[in-house]
């Protein structure tokens, strides 16, 4: 009887491109489950579930992301320092004047495996608060997500 062999990739074998997503309108977690997709690699042929074999994603005008309902007045962001009486609390409105990114990093890193992987196709990730990025250099493409804006 003749065995047929099951293909497995390696991680240098990954081909990887760059995208950039504009989430000027777009709803937050929406934007945020597309963008884990592509930084995992779920939309290529060759994906496996333990290596790095996504892309890497450039999300601009991180300001502009919009959220349903009223979550913009009541979502409260938290971070403990570790030591007693140390939780710190910050709502959306606050956390998108003082630095848009985080909204957008947090919800993506919620969406990636918590292990060593996870943090390895996090740092794939890059968010600026405004249309400009600094890598023009490796000719990034651009993304359309299949995301309905909201109209707030």
């Amino acid at each position: 009887m003749k065995l047929q062999k099951t293909y497995v990739p390696k991680a240098a074998e990954a081909d990887r491109q760059w995208w950039v997503v504009d989430a000027d309108g777009l709803p937050l977690g929406r934007l945020a489950s597309e963008v884990a997709t592509l930084l995992r690699g779920k939309h290529k042929p060759t994906f496996t579930p333990h290596l790095d074999m996504g892309d890497h994603v450039i999300v601009v005008n991180a300001s502009k992301i919009q959220v349903t309902r009223d979550k913009s007045k009541t979502k409260i962001y938290y971070r403990h320092s570790g030591y007693p009486g140390g939780l710190k609390a910050e709502s959306f409105e606050s956390l998108r004047e003082r630095r848009p990114e985080a909204i957008v990093e947090r919800a993506v890193r919620g969406m990636l495996p918590k292990n060593r992987l996870g943090r390895q196709v996090g740092r794939k990730l890059k968010v600026y608060g405004g249309p400009e990025h600094p890598h023009q250099a490796q000719k990034p493409q651009p993304y359309e997500p299949h995301v309905e804006k909201v109209d707030n």
